[in-house]
């Protein structure tokens, strides 16, 4: 990109708020963040409608085996790999079903490897390796819309029939254009100019936290607004997944307890024997004739 053309972003900016940033107190550095932070929700609102179309888009991927693959560089691809690596936990899903692929490789977590996003070759290199189908969903982030690595792999995916999403913070820019559905987050200069793991960061962050969580709630692995699918891996998990059944289905802690004991240790197992009054065996067989969603197979009548 050429340097008039990276100037030209609005995400590159000068923020006239911050200018003199280096002359303030702690407080007063904190205030200015702050106040440019509280403008990062309402740009995202503004793009609400294309959110919602991604959520649907992702829930009917997975509901078909499909998978949703997050490609990004830097803050980007960190951004991506949170989001990716925390659905297992809190929704229970294969680790296969939320990939992300990062610049640089999963190295690039820990340490900077800014380089490899200049790079085509690598991008669309590294998604052919998971060998994206018109199944799967492929959502590319990058803060500056441009990022040559991102662009090369959402517009790979798309040649191979992959639904694409994707995710920026400048308007027009050649992702959103590469893509079936842009999610553009207008937030702004920075408070640090050109620091896009600050506002632009966060918006993605929001954006992503909507498509999975949405998604998952279509699917019906949420019940009401409660964790029902959550992988009890710990004694947090497992005292979480006591209190969700006690409030879901009105019961105290001791009958929460023994009914997860006997339903194998899941929590949409035991809801459902607690709110349809059935066993474990009945239970599991209407969560597979629901295929998984938990509100639909405590309300069947057969299986």
């Amino acid at each position: 990109m050429s340097p008039t053309a990276l100037h030209s972003l609005s995400t590159e900016q000068q923020n006239l708020e911050s200018e003199a940033l280096d002359t303030k107190s702690a407080l007063e550095i904190a205030t200015i963040i702050n106040r440019e932070d509280a403008k990062v929700a309402p740009a995202v609102a503004e793009s609400l409608p294309q959110i919602a179309e991604a959520i649907d888009a992702v829930a009917d991927s997975l509901s078909r085996g499909g998978r949703l693959i997050y490609v990004g560089a830097g803050t980007s691809g960190r951004i991506a790999a949170l989001d990716a690596t925390e659905c297992p936990p809190t929704f229970s899903t294969d680790p296969r079903q939320v990939q992300f692929i990062v610049a640089g490789g999963e190295r690039a977590l820990g340490r900077a490897v800014e380089a490899n996003e200049d790079s085509e070759d690598l991008g669309r290199r590294d998604l052919a390796r998971l060998r994206p189908t018109k199944k799967d969903v492929v959502a590319g982030l990058a803060a500056s819309g441009r990022t040559p690595y991102t662009i090369a792999a959402v517009e790979y995916a798309k040649k191979k029939g992959a639904r694409t999403i994707g995710i920026s913070c400048n308007a027009d820019s050649p992702l959103a254009r590469a893509a079936d559905i842009a999610i553009t987050a207008e937030v702004g200069p920075e408070v640090l100019s050109g620091s896009t793991r600050m506002k632009a960061g966060t918006s993605q962050k929001m954006i992503l936290n909507m498509l999975t969580t949405g998604a998952m709630t279509r699917l019906g692995y949420v019940y009401r607004n409660l964790m029902v699918n959550v992988s009890l891996k710990n004694h947090k998990l497992l005292e979480r997944a006591i209190t969700i059944l006690s409030s879901a289905a009105n019961v105290d802690r001791e009958t929460a307890r023994a009914t997860l004991k006997k339903s194998g240790d899941s929590v949409p197992v035991a809801l459902i024997m607690l709110k349809a009054g059935i066993k474990k065996a009945e239970a599991a067989k209407r969560l597979k004739a629901a295929r998984g969603n938990v509100r639909k197979a405590i309300e069947l009548r057969k299986f």
